[in-house]
C-alpha cells in the first residue's frame, strides 16, 4: 500500500471514498459501518477490503492509495476556492444530518459552517407558484426568520428562491442546498441571490464534488439533505409529481415534522399540501403554527419577535398607506372585483400587489372574499 498523504486531518481520506469509481454511496457507508473511521478503511489489507464484497478494482483503488491521492487533490482544489469540507468524521458535521439513514460522507460549504448546523425549517414548493403561493411563501419566510430560525431550501426557481430572498429581507439566515457543486450556481438567474446569502452570513452547501453540473438525478438526491438539516419541512405549493413531494416523504422517513399550507382544491399546485394535510401534516397559515409543532427543546431556544413600536408617524403612514386606500374603496353592502379595485386606484398598484393587500386585510378580518375574486368590507 502506498503511503497516505500527509494531511492535518482525515478530510482527503473521506473525499477519496467519495471519488472512488464504482464504490458508490452505499458501498462507502458499508465500509464506514465495518471499519468505523476513514483511517481504518485505508489501513485495512486488500483481503479485508475484498471481504466487504467490493469489486477487486474498487478494493485495489483504495488499498493502493490512489483514492487518498484523489481526495488530497480535491481537498486542495476546495481550499484554493475558499470552500470548506466537513466530513462525517468531523465534530462540526451537523448533528441532525448525522442522524438520517444515509448522511453524505462529506459536505462542501461556501460561507458559514456554523449556519449549516443551526436549528431551522426547510421551505420548499413548486417552481411555478400562484400569487397566493408567493404571498404565503414571503409571509412565512419573514415570520420564521424573525423567530430566529434558519431557512433551508434549494435555491430553485419559485418557492425556494422567493422564500430565501424574503428571509434575507427580514434579516434572517438561510442555507441553500445545491444539486451541483458549490462552485456552480443553478439556476443562473439566482446567482445574485446566492451572493446575498453568502454576504448575510448564510451558506451554500452540497455533497457533490466540485464542478458537478446540474443533472436531473442530483436534485432528488439533495432533497434528503434539505430535510435532514431541518427540524421540520414546510410545503407551500406543489403538484402531484412535484420534487417537494420527495422532500416531504424523506422528512417523514427521517422523523421530521411536516407542515403544509392549504390551498384551493381546484388548483393543481394545491394538490401536494392538501394531500399532506390529509395524511397528518400540520395545517399552516402562519409561523406560529410551525413553532407550535416543534419539539419543546427547540422552542425553548427561539426568541419571539418583538412587535415594532407604533409611533404617531407610523400610525399616520398606516392610515394613508395603500392598504388603507384599498380598504376605503370597498363598500360594506356590495362586492368589488379585483380589476375594479385596480381601476379605482388609477392603476397605481398592479393586480398582484392589490391581491397581496386584500389577502392581508382578509387575514385581519377586515374584509371578506366572495366567489369570483370579489371582496367587500366587513361592517
Amino acid at each position: 500500500m502506498a503511503a497516505l498523504p500527509t494531511m492535518a486531518d482525515a478530510t482527503p481520506l473521506w473525499l477519496g471514498l467519495v471519488l472512488t469509481p464504482g464504490l458508490g454511496h452505499r458501498g462507502a457507508h458499508h465500509l464506514v459501518e465495518r471499519f468505523s473511521t476513514a483511517e481504518a478503511i485505508y489501513a485495512a489489507s486488500l483481503t479485508e477490503l475484498e471481504a466487504c464484497h467490493l469489486p477487486a478494482a474498487v478494493a485495489q483503488f483504495i488499498h493502493s492509495g490512489r483514492a487518498a491521492e484523489a481526495g488530497a487533490e480535491e481537498a486542495e482544489r476546495a481550499q484554493a476556492q475558499g470552500v470548506q469540507v466537513i466530513t462525517l468524521g468531523d465534530r462540526s458535521f451537523p448533528e441532525l444530518l448525522r442522524e438520517i439513514y444515509d448522511p453524505p460522507l462529506a459536505l462542501y460549504v461556501r460561507g458559514s459552517v456554523e449556519a449549516v448546523g443551526r436549528f431551522g425549517v426547510a421551505l420548499v414548493g413548486t417552481r411555478h407558484p400562484s400569487v397566493y403561493g408567493r404571498i404565503m411563501t414571503e409571509r412565512l419566510a419573514r415570520e420564521l426568520a424573525q423567530w430566529g430560525l434558519t431557512i433551508f431550501s434549494g435555491l430553485a426557481r419559485g418557492v425556494d428562491g422567493i422564500g430565501q430572498k424574503a428571509c434575507l429581507e427580514a434579516g434572517g439566515c438561510t442555507v441553500a442546498v445545491l444539486g451541483t457543486g458549490v462552485d456552480l450556481i443553478y439556476p443562473s438567474e439566482n446567482r445574485k441571490l446566492a451572493e446575498s446569502i453568502l454576504g448575510s452570513g448564510g451558506a451554500l452547501v452540497s455533497e457533490f464534488t466540485l464542478g458537478t453540473a446540474p443533472a436531473a438525478q442530483n436534485f432528488p438526491i439533495r432533497n434528503r439533505i434539505i430535510s435532514g438539516l431541518s427540524v421540520g419541512v414546510l410545503v407551500v405549493e406543489g403538484g402531484e409529481y412535484s420534487g417537494s413531494r420527495i422532500t416531504a416523504r424523506m422528512a417523514l422517513e427521517q422523523d421530521r415534522e411536516v407542515f403544509a399550507v392549504p390551498g384551493m382544491a381546484t388548483q393543481k399546485q394545491a394538490w401536494l399540501p392538501n394531500a399532506l394535510i390529509k395524511q397528518g401534516a400540520k395545517l399552516t397559515t402562519e409561523a406560529a403554527d410551525v413553532i407550535e409543532g416543534m419539539p419543546s427543546a427547540v422552542r425553548a431556544r427561539l426568541t419571539a419577535p418583538s412587535p415594532a413600536p407604533t409611533t404617531a408617524s407610523t400610525a399616520d403612514n398606516m392610515a394613508k398607506g395603500p392598504k388603507a386606500k384599498v380598504l376605503a374603496l370597498l363598500p360594506a353592502d356590495d362586492a368589488l372585483h379585483v380589476d375594479e379595485i385596480v381601476n379605482l386606484l388609477d392603476n397605481s398598484l398592479s393586480a398582484p400587489e392589490v391581491l397581496t393587500l386584500l389577502f392581508d386585510l382578509e387575514l385581519e378580518g377586515r374584509i371578506r372574499q366572495l366567489p369570483g375574486k370579489k371582496y367587500l368590507r366587513v361592517s
